[in-house]
């Protein structure tokens, strides 16, 4: 793996969208790897996770080894996911969703690995997508593997806690809500219908492997590109970071679509600092 020139904060010089920079930028590149992060779906209401510093907005989310080990960390999990999935599973795709698929109708996308877990491209009707961390709509039995639909698990979690139904709280990333104070400790999670073992949404947790096999598919689409294209991530997390660095190395051209500081910034083509629907919107029909 290629290794970055730098990790500081040196800024690309911003170019806005409206002369022409990020437009000229896709037009001369034929097969462009697209790599979204969060900021790709704020404009549908869903939360980042990271401020304009690339600093974190509200405490680090669970991480693998946590809620594996302990009870108590997984009812807080799906208590809180119990109240954020009510925003998440109605969440649409919004302009920038819509402006990539049509950049993949144009012929140009290789591929479009994203970091977000919310199914919004496909739901744009891109095709040619790589969801790198999963799927929060999925939830996975970890002894068994066997896989199910996060909306059929919604109901059965209010029928186990019925006093939580009346329960609102702030959105944060991923279907999360932000329920501090609250005491979880009689917060009652189901297990596998099939095996008993420790359910778990399909995603890829802090601290946890991003299969090999994903990565792997993306490093190949990315090795055909001709220039990437990254919409709203800050790329702080290794597992975005890698394949910037690994096209920098390679010499590709890379522009950024974001507000605010990048990891990559230094490793920049371009930088358009702008909201990600407005930058893109001359993609759209």
């Amino acid at each position: 793996m290629a290794t970055p020139v730098s990790d500081a904060a040196t800024e690309a010089q911003p170019v806005s969208a409206n002369n022409g920079g990020l437009r000229a930028f896709i037009d001369n590149h034929q097969r462009i790897f697209v790599l979204t992060g969060a900021g790709c779906s704020t404009e549908s209401g869903i939360a980042d996770y990271r401020d304009e510093s690339g600093e974190w907005k509200r405490p680090q989310p669970v991480t693998f080894q946590a809620f594996m080990k302990d009870e108590a960390v997984r009812r807080r999990y799906w208590a809180r996911s119990l109240i954020g999935w009510r925003q998440l599973s109605v969440a649409r795709p919004n302009a920038a969703h819509c402006a990539l698929a049509a950049l993949e109708a144009r012929g140009q996308c290789e591929t479009l690995l994203t970091q977000n877990v919310d199914g919004l491209h496909q739901a744009a009707g891109s095709r040619n997508v790589i969801d790198l961390h999963g799927r929060i709509d999925a939830v996975r039995c970890m002894s068994c593997e066997q896989t199910s639909r996060r909306r059929d698990l919604q109901p059965l979690l209010f029928d186990l806690n019925p006093d939580w139904a009346s329960l609102d709280a702030t959105n944060a990333p991923d279907g999360d809500a932000d329920l501090d104070g609250l005491d979880f400790s009689t917060f009652r999670i189901p297990s596998c219908p099939q095996c008993g073992g420790v359910l778990k949404p399909d995603v890829v947790f802090f601290g946890e492997n991003v299969p090999s096999e994903r990565r792997d598919a993306a490093l190949a689409h990315l090795a055909h590109a001709h220039a990437v294209l990254v919409v709203g991530s800050s790329l702080m997390v290794q597992s975005g970071y890698r394949f910037v660095a690994r096209a920098a190395a390679a010499g590709l051209p890379i522009a950024s679509v974001t507000t605010g500081r990048t990891r990559a910034d230094a490793l920049l083509t371009l930088k358009v600092s702008e909201p990600c629907g407005a930058a893109l919107s001359f993609l759209l029909p």
